[in-house]
């Protein structure tokens, strides 16, 4: 009845297989990937078909831990898996990052990545497998993904690096990396650490990169037996001319507007640009002026791209290495037990620091079994940070993530439970926006948890970097802006305190970087 493929290596003591063709069989890939006794199954289906007026790529990622696979039956008073949990977001959106940048550019069909833990055996943790089952199944399924990529976890103890640790591993550790790579380059990290120095921080990185070659010649393994026709792209139209026209209609606007040092100037500036594009192309077809607005946005990132790698000048009128003027204020809020006005040029947060006993702790109900946190951090992002109308209410996937970064970052300077037996949580409410607003959240936090009391080792600060790369050209930029990040090619994060970093996060929009960059 079934036509199994499977592929086996050993891999940081555990033996790691990948198996197709037995389970979901009607979906485009589907792989199992077992570590240890942890399964996960990982199914790829993609739409044949554009939806008419689509004009960006519907990728979706889901995870999901069902308890059956470590014997348990949920809490509570529904006894089903429900809504996604903070932690199953978080492991969609590392699995969505590095992935994402590695289909073709003007791919519109859409595409569900639903990964499932169905066996946890407590030591080898499911996050990183789903990474991996995800990349496999999306490689053997013939869509045009341009992978696969692998992933590992990197521990740090004892002047050692350590190939997936257990989770309790890790908590004795002084380090917790994960690292998505294609063969060539680093795609994402995701990061943790207790005040580690950058030489021990990139000496991880480029170990994880090289344990996670290892899955990639298993994933092209498996692929070699299993995969299906990959898919025949519709060959891009030449879009040259418009472009060209474009340019000599718009191209002075758009410099002049990327001038403006101000945000709201610039946008109203860049606003008018574009509806004089869409003016000119108001007697064209629907498809032929969608396309002409993606033209538009290449055109500014050209621009703003070029103009910082000729002459070393940015939007802003910075240099390179120059971060925004800072205000810090605290004790801004008279009843909140601390709190703190952060802003670096038009990034803003009101952070603030509450402090409770035992019973205000977090109970989270895992895979793990019941489990408590005395720390939480919650980040909040309105519509009106970014002066535009939007949803507003529960917290989105992008919500949950930023918290995570920057609870990562202030995790590591925390007083023990021993030394402060209070429950903490920080808030941080973003009030404007202008780039890299979870660093703001590290140092407004920071700033309020030493106003409510709280005996932190040292300040937390957090900066974000950006790239720009074209051929052998990049620049590496400080402090990015919103638009630098939009239309730049990555988004690098940074928090630690002066003794080392305690978080980093790094997300990339082209095919890798390398160790030089």
């Amino acid at each position: 009845m079934f036509d199994t493929k499977k592929v086996s290596i050993e891999w940081g003591g555990e033996t790691l297989t990948l198996e197709t063709g037995k389970v979901a069989r009607q979906a485009d890939g589907a792989v199992i990937a077992t570590l240890g006794e942890t399964v996960v199954l990982c199914a790829v289906t993609a739409a044949r078909s554009v939806k008419e007026g689509q004009d960006f790529f519907p990728l979706t990622v889901h995870y999901q831990e069902k308890f059956s696979s470590s014997g348990r039956i949920p809490g509570g008073f529904f006894k089903r898996e429900r809504g996604a949990t903070e932690r199953e977001t978080l492991i969609s959106r590392l699995t969505d990052r590095p992935i994402r940048p590695l289909f073709p550019e003007g791919f519109y069909n859409e595409i569900n990545v639903i990964a499932q833990v169905m066996s946890y055996d407590g030591r080898n943790e499911p996050d990183v497998l789903a990474m991996i089952a995800a990349s496999a199944a999306l490689t053997i399924s013939g869509v045009p993904f341009m992978g696969p990529i692998g992933a590992a976890r990197v521990g740090y103890k004892d002047g050692e690096y350590v190939l997936n640790p257990s989770d309790g591993a890790v908590l004795e550790g002084e380090l917790d990396l994960i690292v998505a790579a294609t063969q060539d380059a680093v795609m994402m990290v995701e990061s943790e650490a207790k005040e580690l120095s950058e030489e021990i921080m990139l000496g991880a990185v480029m170990f994880a990169h090289k344990a996670s070659s290892q899955v990639i010649e298993a994933i092209i393994k498996l692929a070699e037996q299993a995969a299906k026709e990959p898919w025949e792209l519709k060959q891009a139209d030449d879009t040259s001319a418009v472009k060209a026209e474009l340019k000599s209609l718009i191209g002075a606007h758009i410099d002049a507007a990327y001038k403006l040092v101000d945000k709201s100037a610039r946008q109203n500036a860049l606003g008018d640009a574009r509806a004089k594009a869409k003016a000119a192309m108001a007697d064209k077809t629907p498809q032929e002026q969608m396309a002409a607005q993606k033209l538009v946005k290449k055109l500014e990132a050209e621009i703003v791209r070029g103009a910082i790698l000729k002459t070393g000048r940015r939007i802003d009128g910075r240099d390179t290495r120059t971060v925004r003027p800072i205000e810090a204020e605290v004790h801004f809020l008279p009843r909140a037990h601390g709190s703190a006005l952060f802003t670096r040029g038009e990034t803003q947060t009101i952070a603030t620091t509450t402090l409770g006993t035992k019973d205000a702790e977090q109970m989270i109900d895992g895979l793990g079994g019941l489990s408590y946190q005395h720390f939480m951090l919650h980040y909040n992002f309105p519509p009106y940070s970014v002066g535009e109308v939007g949803r507003f209410g529960a917290p989105s996937r992008r919500d949950i993530g930023h918290g995570k970064l920057a609870w990562r970052a202030l995790h590591a300077v925390l007083p023990s439970k021993e030394e402060f037996p209070y429950t903490i949580r920080v808030t941080s409410d973003i009030t404007e926006s202008n780039g890299s607003s979870s660093m703001a959240t590290v140092c407004g936090g920071s700033l309020s948890l030493m106003d409510a009391g709280v005996p932190i080792k040292r300040p937390v600060s957090g900066i974000a970097m950006g790239l720009i790369l074209e051929g052998e050209d990049f620049a590496v930029l400080s402090d990015i802006l919103g638009d630098e990040d939009h239309l730049g090619d990555m988004d690098f994060k940074v928090a630690g305190t002066s003794e080392g970093i305690t978080s980093l996060q790094m997300d990339i929009k082209i095919a890798g970087i390398t160790e030089e960059i």
